[in-house]
Formats: C-alpha cells, structure tokens, sequence
C-alpha cells in the first residue's frame, strides 16, 4: 500500500475548509470576510498573484479553481491499490454501454454526453456485488483449500474501494467519448453509400483519439498540473467518487441526497421523455395562438418554438426534461454563463433578423436546419454533382447549381469563426503568461497546486510514453489514409494533424478555465476546402484528423485531472485511458450501424423528430460539400465570403479589449477581462439548430446554483450542490437508456406512447404548429 500523504501538505478540503483560527473569526457573524491567497486568478494575471478567498458565515465562497483545490475537492489519499483484474473487466464491459449511449445521443435532436455518473453508478453496484459475492482469499485461510487464496485474492481482492472504481468508469467513460472518425463513418454511409470497412474505421479512430492523448501528455504542465485548470464539468462526478467511498458523517447525509435525488429522477424522466413530452418545451405563446393567422402561428413557431428538432428558437419556453438540461449548469462557472447569456440574447436577435430580412435567401429554406438545399428549396442534389468518386464534376456542378445554406447555417459558421479568431487572440493576450508560468513551475517541480503536489510521491508516465502513442498514431491514420476510401493526400494529412496540434492548447485552455469551449472544426474545413478543393470526404477526413484530435484532447485531458483529484498514479491512468480508447474505436463503430440502419430516413430528414435527428451528420456533410466547393461558395465573389474572413475579423476586438483592460482594468461594477469574446460569439449561434425549448430553464437552473447557492448559501453548495447534479444526471440518462432500446426505436422497433394531448398524434409537441407542421 502507497504512504499516506506527507504531513506537510495542506490538507484542506470541504470537510476542512479553512484553520480553527479563522472558524473563530468567522463564527460568530454571517458578514462576508476575505482572506489573501496564494493563486493565480482567472483573468491571467502571474501564478503567484495573490487572490481573495471569500468567506460567508464561516464558508468559502468558490469563486476559482484555487478555491475548488482547496475546500470543494478532498485531498485525502487512502493508498487503495487502483489497477486491479477486477477494475478492468467492470470498465471493460460497461465501455459497451457508454459507447452505446455515446452513439444514441448523438443522433437526438439535442447533444448531450453520456454521464460519466451514470457509468460509475452502474460500476458501483457491479462492484459491490462482485466483492460481496465472489469467494475472497479470507474465505479458505487455514483450510485444505488454502492453496487457492492467491487466486481469490486476484479474483476477489476485498471491498471495492475508490480507485477501482475511478478506473473502471474511467475506461467506460473514455469509450463513450465519441468520436468523429465514427461521425464520419456514419456520413459517408448516409450520403455516399460507402460502407468503411471496420478495420479501417477502428484504425482512423485509434488514430485520432490516441494522436490527442500524447498531445496532452507532453502538454501536461499547461492542461492538466495547475488549480486553474479545473474542467467544471467533472466536479459532479469527482463528488460522488468521493461521497461513495469516503466513510465520514458528512457523507452520511450526501449519499442519502444522492439516491434520494437518483431515484426521484429515474421514476420521473419517463414522464417528459415518453408519456408526456410536452413537457419538454411549455410554452405560453404557443398555448395562446391556436387560432391566430397563419402569419402569426409561423412567426410565433419561429420565435418562440423549440421543442421539435429545428422547429424555432424556444424563447421563453419551458422544459421540465432533465435530460436536455443536464447538471452542466450546476457546474459551469457563472463568468462562463454569464457570457453565454450574453450571446444567447444575440442570436435571437441574428437569426430573425437574417431570416426575416431574407439575407442569404433565406426565405427560401426553412430557419433553422443544417441539411443544404438547391436555390429553389429542394435537398440538394450532392451524389449527382461529385458521383461516385467523390471528387467534383464542373460538368454536373454547372447543370445541379451551387448549394446554399439555410441563413442560421451560414450565421452559424460565421460566428465559429469569429469564437476562433477570439479565441486565438484571447489565449494569447490574457493567458499568456500564465501559460509560461505553468511550465516553469511543473519542470521545478513547485506547481502550487495542493493534489499536484499529493501526487509527487507516485512515479510520472515518462514523456516518452506519450512520444511512442504519436508515432502509433500518426502510423496507423497513415494506414488508413493510403488503404481506406477517404480521398485524403498523404501530405493533406500531415496538415491536418499538424493545424489539430497547434489549436489543442488555445482550445484546451478555455475549456478547462470556463467549462466550455469553442467549436474549432469550421477552421479545420475552411483549410481542407483551399488545399482539397472539390473532395467532400476528403474535407471530412481531414477535419477529423485535426479538429478531432482537439476534442478528444479536451476529454483525456479532462480525465487526467480527475486522476490528479481523486490520486490515481499516473501510469496507471495512461493505461486505463489507452485501452478505453481502443475499445471505443470498436464498439462506438458498431452502434453506430445500428442506429443509422435503424433510423436511416428519419437522420436523412432536413428536420428530423423529437426523438431522433440527423443534424449532427448532416452539419458534417454540409459543411465538407459546401467547403469542398470554397472558390466557388467563400472566394472573392462567393455568397459566403464574409464566413472565412470572420477568422481574421474575431480577433480585432478581443485586441482591442485587451488594451482597454490594459488602461481600465474594471468599468463599472465589471472586470474587463472577464468578458470572455469567444464565448460570446460561439453561443450567439446556440440555437441554430435541434431543440432549443431547454434554454431558459438551464438558464435559471444557472442562477439557483451559482448565483444563489454559490454566493448566499456556500455551505450547502460546497457540500451538496455536485452530487444533486451527478444524481439528477445518473437518473435521467438511465432511464433513457432504457427507454432508447426498449420504445424509442434504437434497436429497430419503435413502440411510440398513445396520443393525448400532452403527445398530440400530429403537429410539433409544444403545438406551435406552423411552417407546415400539420400538413
């Protein structure tokens, strides 16, 4: 068994959340206190900055990823043995499961990723049982059996503890990853009827997801190592890790919320997901308008629609769906949502005022959809205009006509790359710094960090392990480059992987400081499109190989800093992330068949339903035809010309703000660089696309946690407010589980629940029912 933890590091936590002394200052009134701290703040300043610890009514007030090192996250270290026969066989078959959902939503009409709480909730048990049921070397000590207790013990090595379990869910959450080497597999088969051989599928996935694991792990220092680099997102999980395995009293109270909160949602889910899906977007004007005018009921579907797959922009609408909210909200820095509310009020504004004003002809094509069409409205014709080969014919090209893009398609690309360009900019200019620091205080080994530190006494993945993983990468997608039926250049692919390794860090960085990043795969087209011009699957492959290589960099990055949090030894962690990843490229592959098989008219619609959608396939595929046709569509006299130049024009006023905040550091009650330019710009296209009806109950789902349980009432916060979102999300994605093979048609059958008028048998779910929704 490890050492404990050395009795020099500070062991703070939310059980300890500050010294005796300063619980005696604070007990004996409810006024806010600060304390300065040792961190580096959120707007980049230096590392050793101080920075001011909040205090309410003896609490901490959580306001970075210092305080999150310091009072939300235990750094206690029991020394449990973590790789284990036991660990691996639980996280090898539930990696089936976490894929299988994994592929699922991908193809619902709203993106949400598989939980890993719902993954750890399902280990827990199994492993329990295993360790209740199976024989245990205790069992035949001093018996004639004796002889057999080395086996037991291998088998069976006792209590399932902690870091069994992180690895086990570890291996099944890294194979519900997904991948869009397997998107891409699923486009070719929708629109090219290509049917990708599955050794060439698993390759091209390996290759792109263990191409970004070795990018992390050079890149340690910068994404994983420092306080600030949180990933907001996993706190739930790493909560409920530690309230499962962690005996204390306080826990005591933790686990009974958490299965009070698991099993309350569980029952409930199957009420807006199947018998009653209005309830997945209840809206007043929508309620209110069914005998209004045509025109009104079109307008008012526009607006204030959303709970139909691109039915309309969901304003005001409520859900009561948890599924489509998801604890992301409970989690998310509200700096980070602050600036998404921003631009959610912006697009809005931007996709009437295009629609309406028919910019783009957008008149023409419904408002919301991700599917291209001819001029005069009609699915666009792409197997005649690139045939067989899959390279363009001018000939058919000059009698089918250039595609067009629905007018919040194009506003949607726009503004990905101004949050590109931003990002950029942002990164560069407000974290730069801070960036330089990480690395020098990881090579002198003084990151300040309290569990990088409680870490040290583990031995380190060398470098070098990381090298050999981007050799066998690069090796591999090299294989299915010159062997599969992807029209991709050697030297294209080299790009490709090269343009993924410089935007990793820029992208990783916003993601793992604010909870969310930006979508860089537009980028990635816009250069196969100059350097592939008239190869579609080309485009899609080469946006693989780079923008792929970025998201999974974000995941397995995220995954290492759990390991950092919960002590799990390094190269047990590169293993456990190794081998997920292997299982993933296999498993995500077949059920991705499956489904496509299953719903194969259903993903070809342009609108798709409430419970399936092909808007994620489709957004691929419009974006490889309308890139590979970039001279055409994006040059000099293209429709589309402003789309590529919004990369250059989205870093002018991140420059600008930067030398304001040089000057006036804080205008007002506001701090100038914590408005974050990229975010801004990426969610003022939010609502493009899918199910828009969720917003505003996320939004006040939002302000509950972080604004007033955050702020007001830290105790709480700092104790419960994780777990009830990782149980709210376990519940739910169970019971969707479920629900997808057994009625909602994932296997193949589909059983829908009778019509009534909370499931009407015709029109949108939320009776806003025009654009034709009744015809």
């Amino acid at each position: 068994m490890a050492d404990s933890p050395p009795d020099t590091l500070p062991v703070l936590s939310e059980k300890t959340p500050y010294s005796a002394k300063e619980a005696d200052r604070d007990s004996n009134s409810g006024d806010v206190s600060k304390e300065k701290d040792f961190d580096s703040s959120v707007e980049g300043a230096n590392v050793d900055d101080d920075e001011e610890v909040t205090y309410l009514k003896g609490e901490p007030v959580i306001n970075s990823g210092r305080d999150v090192s310091r009072f939300v996250v235990d750094i206690r270290d029991d020394g449990d043995q973590a790789l284990t026969f036991r660990s691996m066989v639980l996280g090898t078959v539930l990696a089936g499961l976490g894929a299988a959902l994994c592929q699922i939503y991908l193809f619902k009409p709203v993106q949400m990723g598989v939980s890993t709480v719902f993954l750890l909730l399902v280990i827990y048990s199994f492993g329990n049982a295993w360790a209740a049921l199976l024989p245990r070397k205790s069992w035949v000590e001093g018996t004639r059996f004796d002889s057999l207790g080395p086996v037991f013990h291998f088998i069976n090595p006792g209590d399932f503890t902690l870091k069994e379990h992180v690895i086990s869910s570890l291996v099944a959450s890294t194979a519900a990853g997904g991948s869009t080497a397997v998107l891409n597999f699923a486009v070719q088969r929708l629109y090219y009827n290509t049917h990708v051989e599955a050794l060439t599928a698993v390759l091209a996935t390996f290759s792109t997801g263990c191409f970004g694991y070795g990018l992390v792990g050079l890149l340690r220092p910068l994404m994983v190592y420092p306080s600030e680099m949180v990933y907001w997102g996993n706190l739930p999980t790493v909560a409920v890790f530690q309230t499962l395995h962690h005996d204390t009293g306080d826990n005591v109270k933790r686990v009974k919320l958490f299965w009070a909160a698991f099993t309350g949602m569980f029952v409930y889910e199957v009420i807006p997901a199947y018998i009653f899906p209005l309830l997945n977007g209840f809206s007043i004007f929508c309620l209110a308008s069914q005998h209004a005018s045509k025109k009104t009921i079109d307008v008012f579907t526009n607006l204030f629609g959303g709970a139909d797959g691109n039915e309309g922009l969901g304003l005001f609408s409520l859900s009561f769906d948890w599924q489509y909210i998801g604890s992301g909200y409970m989690s998310l820095p509200l700096v980070q949502q602050a600036n998404s509310w921003v631009g959610y009020f912006f697009c809005y504004i931007a996709v009437m005022a295009i629609y309406y004003s028919n910019t783009w002809n957008s008149l023409a094509f419904p408002m919301l959809s991700t599917a291209i069409f001819s001029a005069n409205g009609s699915i666009y014709h792409q197997s005649a205009v690139f045939g067989t080969t899959f390279q363009l014919n001018q000939t058919a090209l000059a009698e089918v006509g250039l595609p067009a893009l629905t007018g919040s398609n194009a506003w949607q690309n726009l503004t990905a790359n101004l949050a590109i360009g931003g990002l950029i900019a942002h990164v560069v200019l407000f974290w730069g710094r801070y960036a330089r620091d990480s690395f020098r205080l990881a090579y002198t080994k003084t990151q300040p960090d309290p569990h990088y530190q409680a870490m040290q006494k583990y031995a380190e993945a060398p470098w070098w392990w990381y090298a050999i993983l981007l050799v066998l990468a690069f090796v591999a997608g090299l294989i299915v480059v010159i062997r599969g039926q992807t029209t991709l250049p050697w030297w294209s692919y080299i790009i490709a992987l090269l343009l993924g390794a410089f935007v990793t860090p820029f992208s990783t960085l916003l993601y793992a400081r604010m909870g969310s990043g930006v979508a860089t795969n537009q980028l990635m087209k816009m250069v196969a499109g100059a350097i592939n011009p008239g190869r579609p699957v080309a485009n899609l492959y080469f946006s693989m190989w780079s923008h792929d290589v970025v998201s999974n960099s974000i995941g397995l990055a995220g995954d290492l800093k759990m390991g950092q949090y919960l002590k799990i030894p390094p190269r047990v962690m590169f293993l456990t992330q190794v081998w997920g990843t292997i299982l993933g490229a296999v498993i995500n592959y077949v059920v991705m068949i499956s489904v496509v098989d299953a719903q194969r008219d259903i993903l070809l619609s342009p609108t798709g339903t409430n419970v399936w959608s092909g808007q994620v396939t489709q957004s691929l595929n419009s974006a490889a035809v309308t890139w590979s046709l970039a001279k055409q569509l994006y040059g000099r006299n293209g429709p589309y010309l402003i789309i590529p130049l919004s990369l250059f024009i989205g870093m002018v006023p991140t420059t600008i703000q930067y030398f304001v905040w040089k000057r006036w550091p804080k205008i007002g009650p506001i701090k100038v660089d914590v408005i974050i330019l990229p975010l801004i710009y990426m969610y003022s296209a939010w609502l493009t696309a899918g199910v828009n009806s969720t917003l505003t109950s996320g939004i006040i789902v939002g302000l509950v946690s972080q604004l007033w349980l955050r702020k007001y009432h830290p105790g709480w916060y700092n104790k419960y407010n994780y777990i009830l979102g990782g149980a709210l999300d376990g519940g739910a994605q169970v019971m969707i589980f479920i629900l997808s093979f057994a009625v909602f048609g994932a296997s193949g059958v589909e059983k829908p629940f009778p019509t009534w008028a909370g499931n009407p048998a015709v029109g949108n779910v939320d009776y806003c029912n025009g654009n034709g929704a009744l015809d």
